[in-house]
């Protein structure tokens, strides 16, 4: 890319901006030097869907850091990785083992492939208000109950930062004959430092999608698939993928992974480490301000907690009689921080290798000044637990592509779900199609429209109406529906 530039090149192929001229605004915006590198497929830079040059050599020097056997760059994120990951171990029927908490990029997965979920019920913790991780007892009882299962699928970590016990899962798993498929979009630094919890490939996984542009140092939208063992074969994962990626695809962002692969190869485990290190300041100084509390080390052990990401700095604000929605909205108006996530309970402060000690001291500072100014003090705004997992009465792809009717969300309790919803982010389904709407689900729904969530999902943007089956069938009913909860 370089050397196009250099050698003075004039373009007579798309993209049709030629190196900025034709769009003066945009290159005023990123400057000249990013236009001139945004390229398309030609010989010296090699074709993202049947990879044999440099993409090849970038994809190569990935599975060899990450220690995995197949690399696959993606520029469509994480989701098409997911997507394809599940595409590739599961025809129209076969059934899944995930966790009810996966991401909504997991569910698009299911529709596409036809495959029929086998949901395991996370763990809970009722006073963050969170979904934690699955246990090996719990995936155990799943394999035993759907042996004819074709993989399982699991979070590493949660979006929240907790790791279940993912090499024992891994070893079982693969006693039953499973493939193990692994959603890392949160999980690129984790190899490269040994208190941090296990990574996909060093557990043995078979497939693991890796976001890193959240927290490897490329640009958004770029991702990595990774493979190794038997049980899936490239060959079919990379067909899947040429399924769903653009032929089209962004060379900036191909450069940026394999930039940000060159420094973690060259600097990981200092700048690891680093970032981990001024976590662990930034955390015992927010221990200290009352009303705040850290999703940490005493969770730790528990159910569906093997292990804990820190970078991930959970802080719960009840403690201040404020949502996390609110506290979000504070520290954005008032002391221009924004975090990476709200929900009811908790805010989230996401650290990387580019935080350093004055960025995190900003953030105390601010979370200090927005606890003092609170005059109430343990008064907990809402006790509202999350609602229980709904029932799930048909496949989500049956329910996706069935015949529907519109109904007044408030009085669709008992109807069977058409769309999805959820907050994003994280982005994890409260409901997902072919569930059971329940009284429970419509409160925790409303509850988070009242305090200005982003509600993703239905095609009624602002949820005064819900897409439900037209033939609505009785909980009597369940023995035609042998979908159940594990």
């Amino acid at each position: 890319m370089r050397n196009y530039v250099k050698e003075g090149t004039i373009p007579f192929h798309v993209p049709g901006h030629k190196q900025g001229k034709g769009t003066k605004e945009l290159a005023k915006l990123l400057g000249p030097a990013c236009l001139k590198i945004d390229m398309t497929c030609m010989e010296d830079l090699d074709n993202i869907c049947n990879p044999v040059g440099v993409i090849k050599k970038a994809e190569q020097l990935a599975a060899q850091l990450f220690h995995a056997e197949n690399a696959f760059f993606l520029v469509n994120g994480t989701t098409n990785g997911i997507q394809g990951m599940i595409m590739s171990v599961c025809e129209p029927g076969d059934k899944i083992i995930i966790p009810r908490n996966a991401h909504k990029s997991v569910l698009g997965g299911i529709i596409l492939s036809g495959a029929e979920p086998v949901y395991i019920e996370p763990e809970i913790d009722a006073f963050m208000g969170i979904a934690m991780g699955i246990t090996p007892e719990k995936l155990a009882h799943a394999l035993k109950e759907h042996p004819e299962a074709k993989a399982v699928f699991v979070l590493n970590p949660t979006y929240y930062g907790i790791a279940s016990e993912l090499s024992t899962i891994v070893k079982l798993a693969h006693a039953f004959g499973k493939a193990v498929l692994v959603d890392e979009a949160h999980g690129a630094h984790l190899q490269f430092d040994p208190r941090l919890p296990l990574s996909a490939m060093e557990a043995g996984a078979d497939l693991s999608a890796c976001s890193m542009h959240k927290l490897g140092g490329s640009l958004t939208q770029s991702s990595i698939l990774f493979q190794q063992g038997k049980l899936v074969n490239p060959k079919k994962v990379k067909a899947v993928l040429n399924l769903t990626q653009t032929t089209s695809p962004s060379y900036i962002l191909l450069a940026s992974l394999d930039i940000a692969r060159q420094q973690l190869a060259q600097q990981g485990e200092e700048l690891v480490a680093k970032m981990y290190d001024l976590t662990m300041w930034a955390r015992s100084e927010i221990k200290k301000i009352e009303g705040l509390y850290l999703l940490g080390d005493e969770e730790l052990g528990d159910p569906g907690c093997f292990a804990q990401d820190p970078t991930k700095i959970v802080i719960n604000v009840r403690g201040l009689g404020l949502s996390g929605f609110e506290a979000e909205k504070i520290l954005r108006k008032d002391y221009h921080l924004q975090v990476e996530l709200a929900d009811l309970f908790n805010i989230l402060a996401l650290v990387s290798i580019g935080d350093d000690r004055e960025s995190l001291s900003r953030l105390i500072m601010a979370l200090q000044q927005m606890a003092n100014k609170q005059k109430v003090k343990n008064v907990v705004k809402y006790s509202l637990p999350l609602p229980k997992l709904p029932e799930m009465v048909v496949s989500p792809r049956d329910a996706f592509y069935g015949k529907t009717r519109a109904l007044p969300f408030r009085k669709a309790e008992g109807e069977i779900s058409a769309e999805m919803i959820m907050a994003y982010p994280p982005g994890i389904p409260i409901l997902c199609p072919g569930e059971r709407i329940t009284r429970e689900t419509i409160d925790y729904v409303k509850l988070l429209i009242k305090e200005k969530a982003v509600i993703q999902g239905p095609e009624d943007h602002e949820l005064k109406t819900i897409k439900v089956l037209q033939n609505r069938v009785r909980k009597d009913n369940e023995a035609d529906f042998p979908l159940r909860l594990a």
